[in-house]
């Protein structure tokens, strides 16, 4: 006859198992530049524009363009941020229209994944080629309390067959404990020739 005095702790223990692992969600919005407020006016020589748009709940989307390059921060963010970061790609690039929000166990988003669009040259005129045009997921830390938001990782969309699931991993593990300003964000995965270097700039 077996007994069954130590399967009633396994069996309990195996029921708390998915709640502790459980990944987080997500969801979407579409990033819409046609209906944001001006921050600052757009800069008729350089093309510069500060804008701030809707995002998810009272979490923000911080979009700034200069020079046919775009930045885009991510929540709380604070007002030193808001003015002085800048990252992006060393070509010009833009941002895709649909960003997806990782939301954490407590229901507030921690992270964004956003697919840009860079425009290499070609070497021979150095002009943009469509046949080199790159994507990139971007991965970003929504800024919470202490009002820093910005990128954490990348991921080549072309070089990788599953580039959602390698970004939403960076998103879940890495933007946690990622420190704005310091940390270096990096590409994980495959990345090929497309995925052009990126740009940052952060205050002092």
């Amino acid at each position: 006859m077996i007994s069954h005095a130590g399967t009633i702790p396994l069996i309990l223990l195996l029921a708390a198992a998915p709640s502790a692992a459980r990944a987080n969600d997500s969801t979407y919005t579409d990033f819409d530049t046609d209906h944001c407020k001006t921050l600052s006016p757009e800069d008729a020589e350089g093309g510069g524009i500060s804008l701030q748009c809707k995002g998810l709940m009272d979490y923000a989307v911080y979009y700034k363009e200069g020079d046919l390059r775009q930045s885009i921060l991510y929540g709380h963010v604070n007002q030193a941020y808001i003015d002085g970061v800048f990252e992006s790609f060393g070509p010009f690039n833009h941002a895709g229209r649909k960003i997806e929000w990782r939301i954490g166990p407590d229901g507030k988003p921690v992270a964004t994944i956003l697919r840009w669009f860079i425009e290499n040259a070609d070497p021979a005129t150095g002009e943009p080629a469509p046949k080199l045009k790159g994507q990139v997921l971007v991965v970003s830390k929504v800024a919470g309390e202490d009002g820093k938001g910005c990128v954490a990782g990348y991921v080549d969309a072309l070089a990788n067959p599953d580039p959602n699931i390698l970004a939403r991993q960076i998103a879940d593990t890495k933007t946690g404990g990622f420190i704005c300003g310091k940390d270096k964000a990096d590409f994980t995965g495959v990345r090929g020739p497309r995925a052009a270097d990126p740009t940052r700039y952060f205050p002092e």
